[in-house]
């Protein structure tokens, strides 16, 4: 994978972009150290950043079609290029090289805008049609790979990353409201939304389309589609889901060890990525391959007995760094800078620390296992589920009206909970910000729509509405986002993600809710599997969730340097959050009693504390204040 840019002209004349051009390209080096290309027409320019992978020799971009009126970027891995290749070539098309990124322009010839229904990987594409004179912008199905896009005077501007925008002078560097609340309120913004105003996030499984007069049409060509609980089919047998399912995911991983370089694996020593490494090690005959893990100098939430377990069994060469608050703290703005918003945790230095020793050890390419607790019920909440659905009648005299009508606008009914109360949030939730801000509440408060497709959910399972929340809010715009690509890539690395496959996901979306999650165990299903691969010691572990040092404790351990940060004159003079407020989580945080359970709470210091450094690390506008004769009313600060 690599990162791409480009400008579309409306007008035809991109005379003196070329420099911006390459500024922005210059931008997304991390993601492509390797090579460089670009090109340019009246009305297009593409830029291009490698990280050669596959045919390194050949694999250059951008790439043409053989009679040069199609021309394409991309940023990704097509997986199943080998088998489309041959498709292509029985069309009629011919190709030069065994890169998998040739294909792409191909495969819009022959099927149309919605060529991406083809593919099976991780992929942001630009095809630009020359005799048409329009723009495809495309991401993958589950939004591995990140493509951003800004309007200007006359045309779009794209890139990998946001950073690559901003090098164009006419994106401008003015705080999102409505992202930030996102943050605050979900695991992350949720596509198209960003913490930047006036740029926004290709939504996973969509296509973009810009014709030359700046008209735009966007389409969806996937979603996570579960069927309705209805037609839900009880009749397959535990282990014909195991076989299929085992079969699907050594197929995705056999694709996904396709490189023309050394791959690798993180072992948390969790299930998952426990999984894949072990399935890699059988499928390549326990040829030794490098492992990395991270480890805690807090032992609640060091994991390195499991760690050591799969490192033994796998006899990987294994790597390790120990992290306390004071790595974490040097690692706060990189982290912030390369994710691009503000964080609600501060795992992030973590997966920068992984990254930093797969480049350290010249592995470009490392397997992981998000995506398995989405699909297959990990978290406590599937669980949870169970009981609360049982008790739903005598529940529900317990449940406040406004809460009911809140779920109903959200998730499309008022009996799904899902991870917390928001109408009682969202009161709370405005103590933090300003009296300026509370003003303008009403017209960046992310619950005033719902942030998914409400079809999606209607019918469904309440195991399937989970899932599907999950894959929306906390999948493709956090952990495959800014946790995943952009903590790998800030290094130059890869990382790629077997349980994420299209088929891998069409097997899990068949499996009936009650085999996900069987006598009070999740992922019930997957730890069945895992017995054909795994130690019991593993299989049978606790649920333990990735968590690293909170904003207490780097406060306990930097207290001057996050205290310059939240400063209240600092906090005034920015004009985003409530003073006082900042204050008394400070003190709050501070205390040697206070513990932030980071599975159930929100650590809002932590948000607070990266948003100063996003401000200042993106050289942010600061919040324009209404004048006194702009105010007409005031809202009266909430206190704690």
């Amino acid at each position: 994978m690599c990162g791409i840019v480009g400008i579309f002209g409306f007008g035809g004349d991109l005379t003196g972009q070329q420099n911006t051009l390459e500024l922005m390209a210059n931008s997304l080096h991390h993601r492509g150290p390797d090579e460089k290309g670009s090109y340019f027409s009246d009305n297009i320019a593409l830029g291009f950043r490698r990280l050669s992978i596959i045919d390194i020799a050949n694999g250059q971009q951008p790439v043409l079609s053989n009679d040069r009126t199609v021309v394409s970027i991309c940023n990704g891995e097509l997986y199943n290029h080998d088998e489309l290749r041959r498709e292509l070539q029985q069309l009629g098309h011919q190709f030069s090289n065994r890169s998998d990124t040739e294909l792409i322009p191909a495969l819009y010839q022959s099927f149309g805008d919605n060529f991406a229904r083809k593919i099976n990987g991780q992929f942001a594409f630009a095809v630009y049609d020359l005799r048409k004179n329009r723009l495809l912008l495309g991401r993958d199905h589950v939004g591995i790979a990140p493509l951003f896009y800004a309007n200007i005077k006359k045309g779009i501007v794209f890139a990998s990353e946001i950073k690559g925008l901003l090098e164009h002078p006419e994106v401008p560097r003015k705080v999102n409201l409505r992202g930030l609340d996102q943050v605050f309120t979900f695991p992350g913004t949720v596509s198209p939304c960003t913490l930047f105003q006036g740029v926004e996030s290709l939504s996973a499984g969509s296509i973009l389309v810009i014709e030359s007069d700046g008209q735009t049409k966007s389409q969806t060509y996937w979603d996570l589609d579960y069927p309705l609980a209805e037609e839900l089919d009880e009749s397959r047998s535990i282990m014909d889901c195991v076989d299929e399912l085992d079969a699907a995911l050594r197929q995705s991983i056999k694709y996904r060890l396709q490189a023309d370089v050394p791959t690798g694996s993180y072992i948390s020593g969790g299930l998952d990525s426990s999984l894949i490494s072990a399935i890699v090690a059988d499928l390549t005959g326990n040829v030794p391959r490098h492992s990395f893990s991270i480890a805690f100098d807090d032992p609640r939430i060091d994991e390195r007995n499991h760690q050591s377990v799969m490192v033994k069994l796998l006899n990987s060469i294994h790597h390790e760094v120990v992290v306390g608050p004071v790595q974490v703290e040097k690692h706060l703005l990189d982290m912030v800078k390369f994710s691009e918003t503000p964080l609600r945790e501060s795992y992030n230095a973590c997966s920068l620390m992984l990254s930093e020793m797969a480049k350290q050890n010249g592995i470009k390419v490392i397997l992981t296992g998000e995506g398995a607790d989405e699909l297959f019920g990990g978290y406590v909440g599937y669980r949870l589920d169970v009981h609360r659905t049982e008790g739903l009648k005598a529940d529900k005299k317990l449940d406040s009206i406004m809460e009911d009508q809140m779920r109903k606008h959200l998730w499309g009914d008022c009996d799904f909970f899902y991870e917390k109360e928001y109408h009682a949030f969202s009161e709370s939730k405005r103590a933090i910000y300003s009296m300026h801000l509370n003003k303008d509440f009403k017209d960046f408060d992310c619950l005033s729509n719902s942030p998914v497709n409400l079809n999606q959910l209607q019918g469904r399972h309440h195991f399937h509405k989970r899932s599907y929340l999950d894959f929306k809010l906390r999948m493709a715009d956090h952990l495959l986002a800014d946790h995943g690509d952009r903590m790998a890539y800030a290094n130059g690395v890869e990382a790629r993600y077997p349980f994420l496959d299209t088929s891998v996901i069409d097997v899990a979306r068949k499996i009936h809710p009650r085999v996900m999650v069987k006598d009070g165990q999740e992922k019930f299903i997957l730890k069945t599997l895992a017995k054909k691969y795994l130690p019991n010691s593993i299989i049978s572990r606790q649920k333990f969730s990735f968590v690293a040092p909170s904003s207490s404790a780097l406060l306990f351990k930097n207290k001057q340097k996050i205290l310059k940060l939240l400063s209240p004159e600092r906090i005034q003079n920015d004009g985003f959050f409530n003073s006082d407020t900042v204050d008394h989580l400070i003190k709050r945080y501070e205390s040697n009693d206070q513990e932030i359970n980071q599975t159930f709470e929100d650590d809002w210091l932590m948000i607070i504390l990266t948003f100063n450094i996003f401000l200042d690390t993106f050289n942010m506008n600061k919040y324009e204040k209404p004048t006194l004769s702009q105010i007409k009313f005031e809202v009266k600060e909430e206190g704690w």
